[in-house]
């Protein structure tokens, strides 16, 4: 990714969006990666850029403990809220970059990347997350789009809304303090196969149908790299205001229907 450098500001001021912002992972997600790996409630996993713990959470019923793992203390912050809201009592986390690992964390039954590998060191950090594992372990890598579905005549109106924050950054797209003039970097077999990894099985689980209110899209537009609150300064409250009207006038109902994309999960096992 030239032009970018991974800094703590990436997400700064997203963690309170996130959660909300984000469409759920849908249940069936935790269960086809606990039946392809015949996960028992034994054993540990270790989510690497858990965020508030989207994925992490999801999965910690289906092992004895569940660490997540971020560079962000706000985001861990919230993972916390939400698993003692949620009445989980194995999970912890760890504030580390990946790039740190193995941290003295020990041994994995399973290790996830969800939305994060590409923010990383993926070489370095694939190769650390294969001799993290337990005998018989896997890494999943989860690839989704949670902030955006398909387009539809009910859906939120993207493009515009994309327009609108191209407004007040111009090009190229920003990330924390840097840009990312070509987006994020793709190629991820060859970098697991190149770690030591074989595979991958692919399973795929079909995306939900989402209703969302205006409340929900601007916590979307916030939940971004690419548009976190930091990146505006004191001209935050005037783009939120912007967005509102941009939302309101595209449905005066305020109610934005649109399917999602399905997940597909890809094990690779050393």
């Amino acid at each position: 990714m030239a032009g970018w450098e991974w800094d703590e500001s990436l997400y700064s001021g997203s963690a309170a969006y996130y959660a909300r912002g984000r469409v759920a992972y849908p249940p069936a997600l935790a269960r086809a990666i606990a039946d392809a790996l015949q996960l028992d409630g034994s054993g540990r996993l270790l989510d690497v850029g858990c965020g508030p713990g989207s994925l992490t959470l999801h999965l910690a019923t289906h092992f004895a403990e569940a660490v997540g793992l971020d560079a962000d203390p706000d985001m861990l912050a919230e993972a916390a809220r939400l698993a003692a809201a949620k009445g989980i009592t194995t999970t912890r986390w760890a504030h580390a970059k990946a790039e740190d690992l193995p941290a003295g964390l020990g041994t994995f039954r399973l290790v996830t990347f969800a939305q994060s590998f590409h923010w990383l060191d993926r070489p370095r950090v694939a190769a650390a997350a294969r001799g993290m594992l337990d005998p018989g372990g896997a890494c999943v890598h989860v690839h989704a789009t949670t902030h955006r579905g398909t387009t539809s005549a009910s859906a939120p109106p993207h493009e515009q809304i994309t327009e609108l924050v191209r407004g007040y950054f111009g090009e190229p797209r920003r990330a924390g303090r840097g840009v990312l003039p070509e987006g994020t970097a793709g190629g991820e077999p060859e970098i697991y196969r190149s770690a030591g990894f074989t595979g991958p099985e692919r399973i795929a689980v079909p995306g939900p149908i989402v209703v969302r209110d205006v409340d929900d899209v601007v916590a979307t537009v916030f939940s971004l790299s690419s548009s976190a609150p930091h990146l505006f300064g004191d001209r935050v409250a005037a783009f939120e205001s912007e967005l509102r009207g941009l939302l309101a006038a595209a449905n005066p109902s305020g109610k934005f229907r649109e399917q999602m994309r399905e997940f597909v999960v890809d094990v690779w096992r050393p």
